[in-house]
């Protein structure tokens, strides 16, 4: 019934204008359901602020049980709603109960919003927050929603000292090396170095390579799900080494679509990130190494 009135009775046309919008920063998020994201970037004590217009659309009069406005900030499981949920919402009333009879524009401001999590879109959950308006009618609500990004710089990280990785993978009387990556924690524009030393090769080994991974983690106990991703392989030996051998690792991170890792978000998800060291022989079988990392935000 609600959706016959609409058509029969022509629905109004919300639209959003936010302030700034020309010269504030933007970042890009790629979202496997939504498809490539542009979003604006808001961070530390930045407001939000704009117009929203209701336009008529060649109604004569709208009849309406309110108008508001809320900032929604919610973490979304893409594959279970149930386990969705806000964890910020404020609103403001832009018109009480009564009637429209031309077009109509609010100016709105949420000052120093609270900014607690970094703005997620992954493969299986997304972190969003958003501007959503809505008018309300006794037979339903038109509204609208407008995303927007929070990015939170981790100088507290960045201020930590660093550790350099070290492991070792060995087959007994057949194969012994070590590598070591100079660093645990990368920003996202950072370079990931290190070493792999070949003390023992008795094994024909055809390639190496390096492959970073990301994880992401939802749900808690039994009911914890991960989901992994393999951003990028990139290769770092073709054809089988000599004893003593050393070959370098070095891995631009700001060609792959890393994001700042996180832990246990509201009780909800985790992302972590792993250096996977494979060396493969003639026969394909695969050895590998992984090793978690940390990925910040540089100030």
């Amino acid at each position: 019934m609600a959706s016959l009135l609409n058509m029969v009775q022509g629905q109004p046309i919300i639209e959003v204008t936010l302030d700034g919008i020309e010269t504030r920063k933007h970042t890009r998020f790629v979202d496997k359901q939504l498809g490539a994201l542009r979003l604006p970037v808001y961070t530390g004590d930045d407001d939000i602020s704009g117009v929203v217009e209701v336009k008529m659309n060649k109604q004569k009069k709208i009849e309406h049980l309110g108008i508001r406005i809320e900032l929604v900030g919610r973490i979304e499981i893409i594959n279970d709603q149930k386990q969705s949920s806000d964890f910020m919402s404020m609103s403001r009333e832009l018109e009480p109960q009564g009637i429209l009879f031309e077009d109509k524009a609010y100016k709105f401001q949420f000052q120093k919003f609270e900014k607690q999590n970094e703005s997620y879109y992954g493969n299986t959950v997304r972190l969003r927050y958003y501007l959503k308006i809505y008018m309300t009618r006794s037979y339903g609500k038109v509204q609208k929603e407008v995303d927007f990004a929070v990015l939170i710089p981790q100088p507290e990280i960045e201020e930590q000292p660093q550790t350099s990785l070290k492991l070792e993978v060995g087959i007994e009387e057949c194969l012994h090396i070590d590598f070591e990556y100079f660093k645990s924690k990368y920003h996202l524009r950072d370079v990931v170095t290190g070493k792999v030393n070949f003390y023992l090769v008795k094994i024909k080994i055809k390639y190496m390579e390096l492959s970073v991974i990301r994880k992401e983690q939802f749900g808690q106990g039994q009911q914890q799900q991960t989901d992994n991703e393999t951003l990028v392989k990139y290769e770092l030996m073709d054809g089988c080494p000599q004893k003593g051998e050393v070959i370098p690792i070095r891995l631009y991170l700001s060609g792959v679509d890393v994001t700042p890792s996180v832990k246990n978000v509201n009780g909800k998800f985790s992302v972590k990130y792993i250096l996977n060291l494979i060396l493969v022989d003639e026969d394909d079988r695969r050895y590998f190494k992984q090793q978690e990392i940390t990925i910040y935000r540089k100030k």
